[in-house]
């Protein structure tokens, strides 16, 4: 998984992303350390924040550029 490093890209806390998808910043860092991983629906808005494919979560592309 690429969370951590995306989140780092897109210079965002685990507390903005938790903020965001109304989560708690600990299932963040579960999704990050691979304890848990986000429900479907919230895949859309985590590549959102993240400027990226959600193929890009899981490692299967690069991120896209958004220059």
């Amino acid at each position: 998984m690429k969370f951590k490093e995306l989140r780092l890209a897109a210079n965002l806390t685990q507390k903005d992303v938790a903020d965001e998808l109304k989560v708690d910043r600990s299932t963040v860092a579960y999704w990050e350390n691979g304890t848990a991983m986000p429900r479907a629906e919230q895949l859309p808005k985590l590549a959102d924040l993240y400027h990226c494919t959600i193929d890009a979560l899981f490692g299967r592309e690069a991120a896209r550029d958004t220059a």
